[in-house]
């Protein structure tokens, strides 16, 4: 028999109104994901110009003046002390109705529940996840808080989870307020408005939140959002030049000047693979270099991203249908720029070097042609089969320039490399593809730790590497074969410009799906970058969501600077 009914007739006799049940509190007449009341010219308004503080207490308000979102697993509801929510919903709302609301509510996989009209409600996150699922149920929280928290300009979001959650769901929050928008609504409202964001902890290790905490969430966040915003941006406003001054902000901020390379010579210095895609654009493309270099170091780490801010397929083009959405193709990049601001702002023990690959894949008079061949950083030559494998090309020149330049023992590279990807690991899952079992489990350990997740791809080069034979160079750019693991093989790709003998660490990451949700980006790769090498950083927080030990107990410190990748294997 149904439990609904009596759901119901308790939530009457509660006085509890104005609600329809839905996954994630759509059922509310608020819109569907991703819109707000009104329709979504009121969201536009209601997520844009938002700031985000994290504090360790919100402090009291009454709900009126301060809507107020309550947000957790619903046994972890039930622990929080009605002493420490009084002065968050009193006088609007009572203990007895709030005890009568948890009772309602049944989520599946989640649910919510008005406390008072719309300006205080509580919302239930998945009671249970999976094994390939962040214990965070972080998609789940981006979702009801854009579906559930009450609009205002001054709002409180109440997080109810243990301390392991914390960093992936502060991300997710963050998702749920992106900062592009060019509604005309939006453009006429001008004031900021405020979420203050408090964790209630539960579980072991529940005591209140550290002001160092509180400072990493705010990095993270703002990393986050910033790689949202780049990804959001069309590219009329985010060329490669515009993406050059993104790199420079943040370089200043950090105290960093940029290396910079472009247009004419990149050619005259080699990087084939980046000059031949964006060579026929009206913005030139360009390989920056970002380097943090404290003292102390003992292992060399690059971050190659992505950075296509538009890829029209170039003469292989794209058609009507699948072209839009390619301003995003710039995801891998914003994600490496928005981590590795976070990270050095958190301290950074080793180098660390961000390396950025831009170009505008256009179509024009200059464009690459297939069947051209460049020979790129790496000293191999390319016979071009498929111009709109391109993202592969800029990569290839950026992890050969990241071995032969920054003596790197460690590349990760990261891009929304294949519409493959989304059929091998899914909407939410990246794929990796490393040379390292290690690394593999770790990749897939830090997405469960900071709710960006991950799932493996097949790595088997001698199997797959020969999709790339060409008769007449080194290798084409696209595969033989479309149904023989095409996202493993774009990724082998870019790993023989640093050889498969190579002896470093070598990890691909391919996020052409987790970029976006729907119409809008997630920032997705910044949580991951911060957890994944959250053991070189100085900040407690991320060491405890890193998913690789801790410095190796050698018996000195020559021992200890021996080990290249000390602090990371």
């Amino acid at each position: 028999m149904s439990e609904w009914p009596a759901a119901r007739s308790s939530r009457e006799k509660a006085g509890l109104r104005g609600r329809g049940r839905g996954g994630d509190g759509a059922g509310r007449g608020w819109g569907g994901p991703g819109e707000g009341r009104g329709g979504p010219g009121r969201r536009a308004r209601k997520m844009a110009n938002v700031l985000l503080h994290f504090q360790a207490s919100a402090g009291e308000a009454d709900p009126q003046s301060r809507p107020l979102l309550l947000l957790g697993q619903l046994q972890n509801l039930h622990r929080v002390p009605w002493s420490h929510l009084r002065g968050k919903l009193q006088p609007r709302v009572t203990e007895e109705l709030w005890q009568a609301a948890l009772s309602t509510l049944n989520p599946n996989p989640t649910d919510s529940c008005p406390l008072y009209l719309n300006y205080a409600t509580v919302a239930a996150l998945p009671s249970r996840v999976s094994r390939h699922n962040s214990p965070s149920a972080a998609q789940f929280i981006t979702r009801l808080v854009r579906n559930c928290l009450p609009g205002g300009a001054n709002r409180c979001i109440m997080m109810v989870c243990e301390r392991s959650e914390v960093f992936a769901s502060a991300c997710a929050l963050a998702r749920a307020f992106p900062l592009f928008t060019h509604r005309s609504s939006a453009s006429r409202r001008t004031e900021k408005k405020t979420v203050t964001v408090e964790f209630f902890l539960v579980g072991q290790n529940n005591g209140p939140v550290e002001v160092s905490t509180l400072k990493c969430l705010a990095s993270a966040t703002e990393g986050v959002r910033l790689a949202a915003r780049i990804v959001d941006t069309p590219c009329n406003e985010m060329n490669t030049d515009n993406f050059i001054e993104e790199i420079k902000k943040v370089g200043k901020d950090l105290g960093i000047v940029p290396n910079i390379i472009r247009d004419e010579e990149l050619k005259k210095r080699g990087f084939g693979g980046i000059y031949g895609v964006g060579k026929a654009a009206l913005h030139p493309p360009a390989l920056a270099v970002l380097s943090h270099t404290p003292e102390g170091a003992t292992q060399t780490i690059a971050w190659v991203g992505k950075g296509i801010v538009y890829d029209t397929g170039g003469l292989s083009i794209k058609g009507k249908t699948t072209m839009p959405g390619m301003k995003r193709d710039c995801g891998g990049a914003a994600a490496v720029l928005g981590a590795f601001k976070a990270t050095v702002k958190q301290g950074f023990k080793d180098n660390l070097h961000a390396v950025f690959c831009l170009a505008e894949n256009s179509v024009g008079p200059n464009a690459t042609r297939p069947d051209d061949i460049h020979e790129l950083y790496s000293g191999k030559t390319v016979e071009i089969n498929n111009t709109d494998a391109e993202g592969r090309l800029v990569l290839a020149d950026g992890v050969a320039y990241a071995c032969k330049d920054l003596g790197a023992d460690i590349i990760l590279d990261m891009a929304t490399l294949t519409g493959a990807q989304g059929i091998a690991t899914g909407k939410y899952h990246a794929a990796v593809l490393t040379n390292s079992a290690e690394w593999e489990a770790a990749c897939v350990k830090a997405g469960r730790n900071c709710g960006d997740l991950v799932h493996p791809l097949v790595y088997c080069p001698e199997l797959h590497f020969s999709e790339f034979t060409s008769a007449v160079a080194d290798m084409k750019n696209s595969v033989a074969d479309r149904d023989n693991t095409p996202s493993s093989c774009a990724g082998l790709f870019i790993a023989s410009h640093i050889g498969f003998d190579w002896p470093g660490i070598w990890v691909h990451l391919d996020i052409a799906s987790p970029v976006h949700a729907g119409e809008r980006a997630t920032g997705y790769g910044v949580a991951l970058l911060l957890s994944l090498f959250g053991q070189a950083s100085d900040d407690p927080l991320l060491n405890l969501v890193s998913p690789l030990g801790g410095d190796v107990d050698s018996q000195g410190d020559d021992m200890e600077r021996d080990s290249k990748r000390r602090r990371l294997v």
